[in-house]
């Protein structure tokens, strides 16, 4: 870790000093936000692998240097990918690889900024950045991918933005790290739903809270009675959490399972004891506004 860091953070200084002395392009707004550095084609080919990119994908790669990764992604997979660097030489680059590698049908690469650049349609999205880049970008992943989009980071982790799946590549010079994650849907806010219980329909009022994709927070129920939520988890769409709810004089741990559109969440209710165990079809509706910022940025 030490090693791979200490030659890029040199080589960004050295880029820097260099983008002291000579301007920038007239497009280029300002200097690149890391430097240079190629991902081995080794590290590129698990970083598709860890994605699971398919020919329904659409890859963007943030900071695509040569393009490698994306027209990768077009060539061995069939995907569309798009490439974004502010440097003019690494796009005027990338397009002269994806007419060699005769996938110009399939990628495109844009000169500009990553943060400003609109990233709505990617299903997985590629990084090779740096710490500080990879925290300010964040926000920006969380707020414009759609819940399932993939993000694979090459040797860079998110913060505390806990990664899904880590997996460590051998390179020609040291062992890489790839970082892996699935964003997670908004389910932050108040909750209602309804459930049959051994006393007739019960209405049940959950807050949830979400850490990424963590999720904590209680059940209400009418007559008072709270219930805490455990093993709340988002991964893409899907929410997953268990609480131990009155069902009618008894108390049973229930497991909800279901896939979240917008304000609402579709799925099942597993009652795990008692003589209302079984499967009971579950709709939540979120009551309220949702939280104003993405979850956990």
């Amino acid at each position: 870790m030490m090693r791979r860091r200490f030659v890029r953070w040199f080589v960004l200084g050295a880029v820097l000093a260099v983008a002291g002395t000579v301007p920038w392009g007239a497009a280029q707004q300002r200097a690149p936000d890391v430097p240079y550095v190629p991902t081995p084609y080794e590290v590129v080919e698990e970083m598709l692998k860890m994605a699971k990119v398919t020919a329904d994908d659409v890859v963007y790669d943030l900071g695509c240097g040569d393009g490698r990764i994306v027209i990768t992604a077009a060539q061995k997979y069939g995907a569309r990918g798009v490439g974004v660097d502010i440097d003019p030489r690494r796009i005027q680059e990338s397009r002269a690889n994806a007419e060699k590698a005769g996938v110009t049908d399939r990628v495109r690469f844009i000169e500009g900024d990553l943060f400003q650049v609109d990233i709505r349609e990617a299903t997985v999205v590629t990084l090779y950045l740096l710490p500080d880049v990879n925290l300010r970008l964040r926000p920006k992943l969380l707020r414009e991918l759609r819940p399932g989009t993939r993000i694979v980071s090459h040797d860079y982790d998110m913060g505390d933005w806990e990664p899904d799946d880590v997996v460590k590549v051998p390179g020609p010079t040291y062992q890489h790290t790839l970082y892996y994650w699935v964003v997670p849907a908004s389910v932050g806010g108040t909750w209602r739903w309804a459930l049959r219980t051994a006393a007739g329909e019960q209405t049940f009022t959950a807050v949830l809270h979400q850490q990424f994709q963590r999720v904590g927070g209680e059940v209400l129920q009418s007559g008072g009675s709270r219930a805490t939520l455990t093993e709340g988890r988002v991964r893409g769409d899907q929410v997953s959490f268990q609480a131990v709810l009155d069902l009618g004089g008894a108390r049973v741990p229930v497991r909800f399972e279901g896939r979240v559109a917008g304000d609402a969440i579709q799925g099942q209710a597993h009652v795990l004891e008692g003589s209302m165990a079984g499967v009971q079809d579950w709709t939540a509706r979120r009551v309220g506004a949702r939280p104003a910022k993405p979850a956990g940025s």
